[in-house]
């Protein structure tokens, strides 16, 4: 029953006001009215022109008059029809310039459009950043499993795991610049898992190797050193 419900809204003169004296219905108008005065003009112009001949068919047989009339009929209505087609010419550029002036969307609209394609800008950011922290805490989680941590000393950390029974090379578990690299040395000195530094090889496992990646057969021999040290050095903790 809402459909049915009357709407105060509806009742308001001021919309209708609108809607009858909106730019279109203005504009149309206008265009009506000038067609009119053209019509009138060139009917006019034509039969005044035609004046003098049309006072004598009083004075002319039946077939001569008719001959008159049927010649004045043709040249009005041949000039109205040259009018209209002039007309229509120029209708038919100001509707499509129109329509395409209306399909043209505003600033809002378009980010609105935007918002219910995309989805709003600061709600994507908003998630993005918790997926990124969200990955940020299981990569610190990781470092403690890791088996050294190379260092830039202070601007870069990367964290390795070699695990032979599950990987062909050692892994990148965690890595991460400035504040990041702050955090993964600390969480590694908690853990107490060894911090190498090695400023070149630092840069390019950075560079070069995502987190949970194989570190490329160009470092192999360079980390496989480092790791062959830290294993020595637990070894002889351990003995």
């Amino acid at each position: 029953m809402k459909p049915l419900q009357p709407k105060l809204s509806k009742f308001n003169p001021i919309n209708g006001f609108k809607r009858i004296f909106s730019k279109d219905s203005i504009v149309n108008l206008l265009m009506a009215l000038a067609k009119i005065a053209l019509v009138c003009y060139i009917s006019y112009v034509s039969i005044r022109n035609q004046a003098n001949n049309i006072f004598i068919l009083y004075d002319i047989g039946l077939k001569s008059a008719l001959s008159l009339i049927f010649t004045l009929i043709c040249d009005v209505g041949i000039k109205i029809s040259i009018v209209y087609i002039i007309l229509g010419f120029i209708d038919y550029a100001y509707q499509k310039w129109k329509f395409t002036n209306d399909m043209k969307m505003t600033k809002q609209e378009v980010k609105d459009e935007y918002k219910n394609t995309e989805g709003d800008p600061q709600i994507k950011g908003r998630q993005k950043q918790k997926m990124m922290e969200s990955s940020r805490r299981r990569m610190m989680q990781n470092v403690p499993q890791a088996d050294v941590v190379i260092t830039n000393p202070t601007h870069i950390a990367v964290a390795i795991l070699y695990d032979n029974t599950k990987d062909e090379a050692p892994r990148v578990i965690a890595k991460g610049e400035d504040y990041l690299a702050l955090k993964i040395k600390e969480a590694a000195k908690d853990s107490g898992v060894p911090i190498v530094e090695n400023k070149p090889l630092a840069r390019a496992l950075y560079a070069t190797v995502e987190i949970d990646e194989i570190i490329p057969p160009e470092l192999y021999q360079a980390v496989a050193e480092i790791l062959a040290v830290v294993y020595t050095q637990k070894n002889k903790a351990v003995s």
